[in-house]
């Protein structure tokens, strides 16, 4: 194995790839421990092998900076505007694509802000086994459970992999700016890329919630819910995101590492970095059909 990949010594005005690490929880309401989980995403890039299999590149040259966690204690009405400053400080950087790692999934209510301003018609890609569209739970707006509301109310959301709706919010799934795809009337992934890159807008930004996988692959989550697409799958969808849309910023949340096994932050771990392969191959890949502007002959 090589060095972490995510800790590899590269100044930040080299890097091509920023992460950002969030170690925030107040309001999860299963398992306890998704604060934990940027720092055990760290030590899972461990056993990332830094030549990528699929690619055949090494997409650390690329250069990837890996940020001090920032602390984070207090409410989310405290801390919530600090992260959404540093996220805006990092988005406005040129040249740069930005991974914010969590942490619960509430955290987006912060790291999504900067990008709906700098980018006008920004779509997101929820992909998580909840619809997380309460406007408030358990008397809090700032909810995990609350992740994806106010930026339904004013963007295009397109949910992928869903398989646990309350009642409360059942009424904003698959309406309005939302476009809900039920995992069990979608399961058959080659039929449904196609039909979320039709819903998705030409800009998106990537919300990643680990549970939105099958627990078999990622067993390490704040909420596990049965059922939901197993790895190759969903590599499969977000490659086609990438590959036909512009990604302008991800988010990877709800690890809760487990005790006795470090397969969880290890699949996390992985994720992160192929996302950063297929981002910087889609971009080489514009940057040779861009057209030149040379007259015909």
């Amino acid at each position: 194995m090589g060095p972490q990949f995510m800790d590899a010594g590269v100044p930040l005005d080299r890097a091509r790839f920023v992460v950002l690490p969030l170690p925030f929880e107040r309001t999860t309401s299963y398992k306890k421990g998704t604060g934990k989980g940027p720092a055990a995403v760290l030590e899972g890039s461990l056993g990332v092998e830094l030549y990528d299999e699929e690619l055949g590149r090494l997409t650390c040259e690329d250069g990837i900076h890996t940020l001090p966690a920032m602390r984070l204690a207090g409410p989310a009405a405290k801390v919530f505007p600090r992260i959404e400053d540093a996220v805006a400080r990092l988005a406005a950087m040129p040249g740069k694509t930005l991974f914010c790692v969590g942490g619960e999934h509430s955290l987006s209510h912060a790291t999504l802000p900067p990008f709906l301003r700098r980018y006008p018609g920004l779509g997101v890609l929820h992909f998580d086994a909840h619809a997380d569209l309460r406007p408030a739970y358990e008397g809090s707006p700032h909810s995990h459970a609350c992740a994806m509301y106010p930026i339904s109310r004013t963007n295009r959301v397109v949910q992928v992999g869903i398989r646990s709706i309350g009642e409360d919010e059942a009424r904003f799934a698959g309406r309005g700016r939302v476009k809900t795809f039920l995992w069990h009337e979608h399961r058959d992934m080659r039929r449904l890329i196609p039909r979320v890159l039709k819903a998705l807008p030409p800009l998106v930004y990537l919300s990643i919630d680990m549970d939105g996988f099958d627990p078999a692959v990622i067993p390490g989550v704040g909420t596990p819910q049965p059922g939901g697409y197993l790895w190759h799958e969903a590599l499969d969808l977000f490659r086609a995101v990438i590959r036909s849309k512009r990604v302008v910023g991800v988010d990877v949340m709800e690890l809760c590492p487990l005790k006795d096994t470090v397969a969880s932050e290890l699949a996390a771990a992985k994720l992160i970095y192929r996302l950063m392969g297929y981002l910087a191959v889609s971009a080489r890949r514009a940057v040779r059909t861009r057209p030149t502007g040379r007259p015909r002959r």
